[in-house]
């Protein structure tokens, strides 16, 4: 363009003399090369440029072909303590990030119980306990998990200290998640949260909420098969106990010998039943409980081994004889006689007696945990311990399962997928029914358990 013989000109009715004339020219020729050379302008419909990225040989959208949003993470520490509390601790930090409309980094676990020496932690990668893709598929819409390998700027970070101490209120919590999700927090790639482990951060969140979190949660397939070769082998075991029931009751009969063996044939092609319990009576847990139940004001929270084989061999409606495997911690166990005393029709099997135990031993302690929590849940009836969190996510679960199947208060043995509090007296000298209260406005009767069990 040559200004050099503009002497004046005349746009929208107003004349420019030569200066002006010259001035305009200017801005024009400095717009049409800001117009060639930057392919967005910063702040436009509200996005300032740290909430750009310029892609190159990309193929998007007419709507977006100048730049995409970049995406925004959380960033939680490493999770620690026991397999429920960690998965507890996991959601908390799931329902963060979606309160901060950010993507979780998939965070480290622990694999082993070491939870006071942070430097005896075995960190074990998320992914290599539950199925990463698995997770986001199923939980697409509502929370997502992303990698490190999706940073564009791992170097855009602010760091928040979540509050703590008794000044540190609910209330003050919320304010700051709310702060934090608005400008100019919200403007970072990445919001790293140090300081105490998720699992004791404030609760802000429904029981629906943690309980569609969970369901997202599908264990690796490795895992899920070492926790099918436990229940086959109690299944097995529970085929040849049907078996010999039925030769005994027939052994005097020829002709009720040869329909015996009739229907011992069709039952291996039937799911035989077993039953679970939790079994709390290692030494860490008898003294949290004695403890806990000081603090509490509650005498309902420990339960000697005699008093849970009472409870669970007075279940009304169970049917016996039934395999029941005892689901707990070998290697924190001081009483090896947890086998005896059991009721008539009761078999009770641990690790060793059911010949898997070198199949747990081969695994850290995380994984352990994992294998009988997936046993428990299958099991046709449950048993455990209303402040155990291991014990109170099984029943969330199947609480669930018998929602689903459109059973509004799913306790007792006259429905699918019963559960009982060993710990709570029943009717007939029985554990209590239990299910889990899906309406609750807080996990945290679950998180540190109750006495409450919604039946």
């Amino acid at each position: 363009m040559d200004l050099s013989n503009c002497n004046s000109l005349t746009i929208f009715g107003l004349h420019l003399n030569s200066v002006a004339c010259k001035c305009l020219g200017l801005i024009v020729i400095a717009f049409v090369f800001r117009t060639i050379f930057s392919p967005a302008f910063s702040g436009v419909g509200g996005i300032g440029k740290d909430d750009l990225v310029f892609v190159h040989n990309v193929s998007l959208p007419s709507s977006s072909r100048y730049g995409i949003k970049k995406m925004k993470f959380l960033e939680v520490p490493q999770i620690v303590w026991g397999l429920n509390n960690q998965k507890i601790a996991f959601a908390r930090a799931c329902l963060t990030a979606v309160m901060l409309n950010r993507t979780l980094l998939m965070p480290s676990l622990s694999a082993s119980l070491f939870y006071k020496e942070i430097d005896l932690l075995q960190p074990i990668s998320f992914d290599k306990v539950f199925q990463f893709d698995k997770f986001n598929s199923l939980c697409n819409g509502f929370v997502q998990l992303g990698r490190y390998s999706d940073l564009v700027n791992g170097s855009d970070v602010f760091e928040l200290q979540k509050g703590s101490g008794r000044k540190w209120t609910i209330g003050r919590d919320l304010d700051q998640l709310r702060q934090f999700s608005k400008d100019p927090y919200d403007g970072y790639e990445i919001i790293r949260i140090i300081g105490k482990n998720p699992f004791l951060w404030h609760d802000h969140w429904l029981v629906q909420d943690y309980a569609k979190v969970f369901e997202c949660l599908v264990l690796v397939d490795e895992i899920s098969a070492e926790a099918d070769k436990v229940v086959s082998r109690i299944r097995e075991l529970g085929r040849e106990l049907r078996r010999e029931v039925r030769l005994l009751q027939n052994v005097t009969s020829k002709v009720g010998l040869l329909q015996n063996r009739t229907h011992v044939s069709s039952s291996f092609l039937e799911p035989v039943p077993y039953l679970a319990v939790h079994m709390r009576i290692e030494k860490d847990w008898m003294i949290h409980c004695k403890k806990l139940e000081q603090r509490s004001n509650i005498s309902e929270i420990c339960s000697s081994k005699e008093e849970i084989m009472s409870r669970v061999g007075n279940i009304v409606g169970l049917k016996m004889p039934i395999l029941v495997y005892l689901a707990v911690a070998d290697s924190l166990l001081e009483d090896n006689s947890i086998l005896k005393g059991w009721k008539e029709g009761l078999l009770p099997y641990e690790k060793k007696k059911l010949g898997v135990a070198g199949m747990y031993k081969r695994h850290p302690y995380l994984i352990q945990s994992a294998i009988d929590y997936e046993v428990c849940l299958r099991a046709n009836v449950f048993v455990g311990n209303s402040f155990s969190t291991f014990s109170s996510l099984i029943v969330l679960e199947r609480t669930q399962k018998m929602i689903r199947t459109g059973v509004s208060r799913p306790c007792g043995m006259d429905v699918k997928w019963p559960s009982y509090a060993y710990n709570l007296l029943g009717d007939s000298e029985g554990p209590r029914p239990w299910m889990a209260n899906m309406s609750h406005s807080s996990l945290r009767a679950i998180s540190f358990g109750s006495n409450e069990v919604f039946c």
